[in-house]
């Protein structure tokens, strides 16, 4: 499986990498939604949270380890931010390669969504 994630941990497109590990890599979202807007990625491809296996469980609390580390060194994390792992289409998954999306800057409200219609 190969995806514009894995092309950047590869490192053949460029991105604005804040963090990385020898298990994830943290870089500025293309299109933010807030001050701060980062993907958090394992380098291990997973394509979606349905995907997890037992053995990816320690990969997958890695990415929360990272975001409240980047929190910490951002001044970010007293304030507060927000963490978001979509999954498939209606989760708004669009890049299947599992990742956590960093939001901070801002209040951020609730619920998160923009469609008016009722659920």
């Amino acid at each position: 499986m190969s995806t514009i994630f894995t092309k950047i941990i590869n490192r053949e497109i460029p991105a604005s990498i804040v963090y990385e590990d020898d298990i994830s890599l943290a870089f500025e979202d293309i299109n933010p939604q807030a001050p701060t807007h980062l993907l958090i990625i394992p380098k291990k491809p997973i394509a979606t949270i349905n995907d997890i296996t037992e053995e990816d469980r320690e990969v997958a609390g890695h990415l929360l380890y990272v975001a409240s580390k980047i929190a910490k060194q951002k001044g970010l994390a007293e304030d507060g931010y927000r963490v978001v792992m979509n999954c498939n289409e209606y989760g708004g998954q669009t890049v299947y390669h599992i990742h956590l999306h960093f939001l901070a800057g801002k209040p951020l409200g609730w619920p998160p969504y923009t469609d008016k219609k009722k659920v």
